[in-house]
């Protein structure tokens, strides 16, 4: 027990600031206004769509890129501001790449044991880790194999390994597992995280699948055209999206039009029906707004019509394991998808009831 108090006051402790942090490619603003604190130990989710600045953010962290604007400070030191940049090779961190580079002419053995040697370290038993993170990634019978004889997923799981090995303070990973085949990826992901929280490692886990993050994550934050939509528990992004942004990003596909009939909107007129929603604050009654529902949290009922259900037109239904997902429309002409254990025809009509739980409403604006 007393062991696991020092790891709770340890992870207390700020190990990043990150101030304001901005970042431009010639004219474009990739980073903008970025600000977080993170304390020692948290694995951190970063979620958002190709272009959003999320490798861009783990560079400037990494001291890869300089800032053009804010600071970034590490145990209380900065280490990131214009024009002032701690060397890469003098921060406690590793940085694992989208291109997970590895040296062609070294082993898997060798590539993974190569980071040893970094300044940080001064003791041989620093490499106990090689053993288990060679187990953990199933890189087993491997070690003597060199880049060229292996696959993509291969040479990705070795340039993680070569990163865990020396137990980083911070460990940055930019889409660490998109090479890998979808049950591989589940299992390394939950073993990693396991493996993160014991070594008591920071985590910037960089991904565009929110699931991925969920199940991985302390915190959450959600990226979008350069600044931060949301930064939050996975439960509390799941069940809250703050902006549409958030709720686009984290796979809530549905998206409709209608009118609160309320201040708060809590209930909206939409698609030949009357919808509840969890409401949001700043809506006020008669606004034009946006309602977004994911399609696991739709229901056919046929004929029927419950509360909270709206009238569609079924355009395909597709196989999807133990499911089908069907496209359909509503009675305004709006695509939305649904989920259903029977397979529907096309052209079929009936209705779709939404839990008044899971409906999210927002101000109408565009959203990238």
């Amino acid at each position: 027990m007393a062991e696991e108090k020092d790891m709770s006051a340890e992870r207390q402790e700020v190990i990043l600031k990150i101030e304001d942090i901005s970042k431009k490619f010639g004219k474009t603003t990739v980073l903008n206004g970025i600000s977080m604190e993170v304390k020692k130990g948290e694995i951190i989710g970063v979620v958002g769509a190709s272009g959003c600045g999320k490798s861009t953010l783990l560079g400037v962290i990494a001291g890869e890129l300089a800032p053009d604007g804010g600071k970034i400070m590490m145990n209380g030191k900065v280490i990131s501001e214009e024009c002032n940049v701690l060397a890469p090779e003098k921060r406690h961190m590793n940085l694992v790449s989208q291109s997970f580079e590895t040296c062609s002419h070294k082993t898997v053995y060798e590539n993974i044991v190569s980071g040893l040697k970094k300044s940080w370290f001064g003791k041989q038993e620093d490499g106990e880790l090689v053993p288990e993170v060679i187990e953990l990634l199933h890189l087993n019978g491997l070690e003597h194999k060199y880049p060229a004889e292996l696959s993509a997923g291969q040479r990705q799981r070795t340039a993680i390994a070569a990163a865990l090995v020396t137990k980083p303070e911070i460990l940055l990973l930019d889409e660490p597992l998109c090479s890998l085949d979808i049950g591989l990826r589940v299992e390394m992901r939950t073993k990693m995280a396991m493996l993160f929280r014991r070594l008591g490692t920071t985590v910037f886990y960089v991904t565009q699948d929110p699931s991925e993050a969920f199940s991985m994550a302390d915190r959450i934050v959600i990226m979008n055209h350069g600044r931060i939509e949301q930064i939050d528990s996975p439960q509390e992004c799941y069940r809250n999206p703050k902006t549409e942004a958030a709720a686009a990003l984290l796979g809530i596909g549905n998206r409709v039009h209608g009118y609160a009939r309320e201040d708060g909107g809590e209930m909206i007129d939409i698609g030949g029906g009357v919808c509840r929603t969890l409401g949001r604050d700043g809506i006020r009654q008669n606004d034009q707004v946006t309602v977004r529902f994911r399609a696991e949290n739709a229901v056919w009922t046929g004929d029927e019509r419950r509360e909270n259900s709206f009238p569609v037109a079924v355009e395909g239904s597709f196989f999807e394991g133990d499911h089908y997902r069907v496209m359909a429309k509503m009675g305004m002409g709006e695509s939305v998808s649904f989920l259903s254990r029977e397979y529907l025809e096309k052209g079929t009509e009936g209705y779709i009831s939404v839990d008044d739980g899971s409906v999210y409403v927002y101000g109408a604006r565009t959203v990238a």
